[in-house]
């Protein structure tokens, strides 16, 4: 197999496609087949990449599509991509992946014409990514969008010195982050807004346990609707946000009971109780026997079904 490790020689890969300031690389797969079979690069390879700065006039068409996917990660301006005759616009700080064998074409708008990274790619290890499922995916932060376009500079980096397994080996694992920053990393929406409210409340609960805490408290303290809080936590829990309150209290409860030598009406007033009689009977709604027969029964611990 042919050593390329001369800088000179290896630079003839870069292509130009005719964009001004454009980045362009293509790897000689088949010139590297040793290396392409080892198992740290198997799984995942790229065999193109680029960047395409206001790319006017760009368009692509392809009817049978080809045996890698395609990777369009747009950081300006916007443009089309067709998959099997499906269209879908891709704007500013949105990622799209072609499937490998679609029927497919995409083009730059002709009044914003989009500026994009771009990566094809294989391996083994596309199947763990929903890379069929032709999702435009937006990078909806700015430390997001900073975190792909640098794994993007790492790659051109590393594709401007030698080709040598060690770099092919970096390159595959730089590909394995982008896919992972693009389709794993939370994203900042309206589903994780909620869960770190949720998670919140949560904690404001467990700091209140001892209290007799209601909804208007939390209404108050985190400045947000009682529909709102209902919804989420009817949406993430299955359950009111008061009930599951008292279903936190009551196993704080269980284990007061059987960790310490405190009486009933004890573990009632710790917990924000002041009618042992009233605490006992949410008890035995919550837990199915009284607080004094789990006290002396066998019971190891109150399995709620509050998560």
């Amino acid at each position: 197999m042919k050593n390329y490790n001369d800088k000179t020689e290896f630079n003839d890969f870069r292509k130009q496609d005719g964009f001004r300031d454009e980045q362009y690389f293509i790897i000689p797969a088949e010139s590297f087949n040793t290396y392409v079979r080892h198992p740290m690069i198997q799984p995942l390879y790229l065999t193109d990449v680029g960047f395409f700065p206001r790319a006017l006039n760009h368009y692509r068409e392809r009817g049978e599509g080809i045996e890698e996917y395609i990777l369009i990660y747009c950081t300006d301006g916007d443009g089309v991509v067709e998959v099997n005759g499906y269209k879908y616009r891709i704007k500013s700080e949105e990622v799209f992946c072609i499937p490998r064998n679609r029927k497919h074409r995409y083009y730059a708008s002709g009044k914003n014409p989009w500026s994009i990274f771009w990566i094809h790619f294989k391996g083994a290890n596309t199947e763990y990514f929903p890379l069929d499922q032709c999702n435009v995916i937006r990078m909806n932060s700015g430390p997001a969008n900073n975190r792909l376009m640098f794994l993007f500079e790492l790659l051109f980096r590393v594709l401007e010195r030698n080709y040598t397994l060690g770099n092919f080996i970096y390159i595959s694992q730089v590909l394995s982050m982008i896919l992972s920053e693009v389709y794993f990393r939370e994203k900042i929406d309206e589903t994780s807004t909620q869960n770190k409210y949720i998670t919140a409340i949560i904690r404001y609960m467990y700091k209140h346990i001892k209290e007799d805490l209601a909804l208007e408290d939390i209404v108050r303290d985190f400045e947000l609707s009682k529909s709102y809080i209902n919804v989420i936590f009817k949406k993430y829990t299955r359950h009111a946000p008061i009930e599951f309150f008292i279903s936190l209290k009551m196993q704080e409860a269980c284990k007061l009971l059987k960790s310490t030598g405190m009486y009933v009406k004890e573990v009632s007033a710790e917990l924000g109780y002041d009618d042992p009689y009233y605490f006992s009977r949410i008890f035995k709604k919550f837990v199915g026997v009284s607080p004094k027969t789990y006290k002396n029964g066998g019971y190891i611990h109150y399995e709620s079904d509050v998560k």
